[in-house]
């Protein structure tokens, strides 16, 4: 497996061979990489797990400059992405349209073909969870299960393009959000993390396609255009946002810090962001609370103040909601 990025002026920034081991996939017992990357366009961390037909990866990244990532591999896979947060466009051979996420979006292709490429945009904070399934495995999970799998899977049986739907990327669900992280979070080992693991794994797919058999999809309505310039001061007004977090800028502080009026400032921060203002300062107090519960210094009460809230009530109440689970129960 070859990786070359580039950047807008095509410029090589890397270009590697990354050998990968299919074997792996097929292994029966679990086969556990963890991986930090670092370079001057950008950095990521990776957790992948393969067995039995059956990959998963999580990954979190910060992208410095926008990039484009072309990839090859030798064998097809049936692919599911969960863009948790941040925005990017991929490309699979033999696909005729690009596929573009934002923020809690998601989608499963398949494509014979053996190669990809995606274009990401400077951005900071990605979190994305992706599986992957051999066909052959995929067909055997498949068999029977409903119209939906039924469908991809004569698709992916004829070595045909495929896709969970093709107008449009569904959207992330609470549940779907929760069982990503129960993976992040899994505890077990051996034959029992396998065992976990792949629980979760099907249940993300049956989700996927419950959504379209239940036909409770809707279109998303068109983003307003947002243009170069104010994406520059939408990402600092967010960079200004974090630095405050225990003590909120208002949003006429932030609008005029930033260069913009509140209008723009709320309707921007919401096409490019996926999450109101005061959503996105929320959510990042949480993952803060969250990383500090994992470090196990504090005690929850220093945790709630850490994160800006006033009373750990609140906080309890506001870290249940966003992760489905009480603060105490973090390990």
């Amino acid at each position: 497996m070859g990786i070359v990025i580039t950047d807008d002026a095509n410029q090589v920034l890397l270009s590697e061979e990354m050998p990968f081991d299919f074997k792996k996939y097929r292994n029966q017992a679990i086969v556990e990489q963890t991986q930090e990357v670092r370079h001057p366009f950008g950095a990521a961390n990776f957790q992948e797990f393969c067995f039995d037909g059956i990959a998963i990866a999580a990954c979190t990244a910060d992208v410095y400059e926008n990039i484009h990532i072309l990839s090859d591999f030798h064998e097809p896979r049936v692919m599911m992405l969960f863009m948790e947060r941040g925005d990017i466009t991929t490309t699979l051979d033999g696909f005729s349209n690009n596929f573009k996420f934002r923020s809690l979006e998601h989608n499963l292709m398949y494509s014979p073909c053996e190669s990809e490429s995606a274009g990401v945009k400077k951005q900071r904070d990605m979190l994305f969870f992706g599986l992957s399934f051999l066909p052959e495995k995929f067909l055997q999970l498949a068999e029977n299960n409903g119209r939906v799998l039924d469908g991809l899977a004569n698709n992916i049986a004829g070595n045909r393009t495929t896709t969970l739907t093709d107008k449009f990327n569904p959207r992330i669900t609470p549940r779907m959000q929760l069982i990503m992280e129960e993976v992040r979070q899994c505890r077990f080992q051996g034959g029992l993390k396998k065992l976990f693991l792949q629980s979760k794994a099907l249940e993300l797919l049956a989700l996927q396609c419950e959504q379209i058999e239940s036909a409770e999809l809707r279109v998303v309505p068109a983003r307003p255009k947002v243009s170069a310039s104010d994406v520059e001061k939408l990402h600092f007004a967010k960079d200004l946002l974090v630095q405050h977090l225990q003590q909120p800028l208002s949003l006429s502080d932030l609008a005029r810090k930033s260069g913009l009026n509140e209008f723009k400032l709320k309707s921007g921060f919401k096409a490019v962001f996926d999450n109101t203002v005061f959503g996105y300062l929320n959510d990042r107090r949480l993952e803060l609370a969250r990383e500090l519960i994992r470090e196990g210094r504090l005690p929850l009460s220093a945790i709630a103040l850490e994160a800006g809230y006033s009373s750990p009530q609140h906080f309890s109440n506001a870290f249940r909601k966003k992760f489905g689970i009480s603060p105490s129960k973090i390990h």
